[in-house]
């Protein structure tokens, strides 16, 4: 009996990954909201009925490559943010890991970019949920480190977010860049000079100092 149910969920398992692949294939040419259920079952070899055993419609099948798209993300996020070495090591890891996560994930990549400002509703408020995670969990990581003293939450998540966007900006750069090559390196250089132009800000920034209600208040009156 356990074999049977073990052979039926690796069926099922095996049946969802089509489904995945299929979707991100066909999203290499077009966005999803032009993207066709029967599309997709034909490209993956498996019925319509089949579709509905997984999703309810393409849009869940959306968010659901936006979950699996933003786990390799995270990864590369969390491996920025233990990175150890000066600024420029730092850097140099960062936009590394960024080339990585583009040369593996290319598929991936591609969805987020597109999807981020994309016209199905659910799926671009999932891209953006997940990116407002990221940017609070670098923000924290920030918050503890000693060029952050004096900073307000505010201010440290405006720079989590300036790192969050500047990483999806970059890769999708890479992408663009198409074949790796001349355009790649050029792509790696103005990476690297962005973010010293970020660092050089966090290192010169102070944080702005609160109003005091009783002097506007009298300026008012005056």
């Amino acid at each position: 009996m356990s074999e049977t149910i073990g052979a039926r969920q690796a069926q099922r398992n095996k049946t969802r990954r089509a489904l995945l692949d299929a979707a991100l294939s066909l999203l290499e040419e077009q966005g999803l909201g032009s993207l066709g259920l029967r599309e997709v079952t034909r490209v993956a070899g498996v019925t319509p009925t089949a579709f509905y055993r997984h999703f309810r419609d393409t849009e869940e099948l959306g968010i659901a490559l936006v979950d699996e798209a933003l786990q390799s993300l995270h990864g590369t996020v969390r491996s920025t943010l233990t990175a150890s070495g000066d600024a420029e090591q730092r850097i140099d890891t960062t936009v590394g890991l960024m080339a990585e996560l583009v040369r593996e994930y290319p598929g991936h990549i591609r969805f987020i970019v597109r999807e981020r400002h994309g016209g199905v509703r659910r799926v671009r408020e999932a891209v953006s949920g997940q990116l407002d995670a990221f940017a609070d969990e670098v923000a924290e990581r920030l918050g503890a480190d000693p060029l952050s003293a004096g900073w307000s939450a505010d201010d440290l998540l405006m720079l989590a977010r300036l790192y969050v966007d500047h990483m999806v900006m970059t890769v999708s750069a890479y992408l663009a860049a198409g074949p790796e090559g001349e355009e790649w390196a050029a792509v790696a250089r103005t990476a690297r000079r962005q973010l010293r132009l970020i660092h050089t800000g966090r290192l010169n920034w102070t944080p702005e100092r609160p109003r005091r209600q009783g002097r506007r208040a009298s300026s008012d009156h005056d």
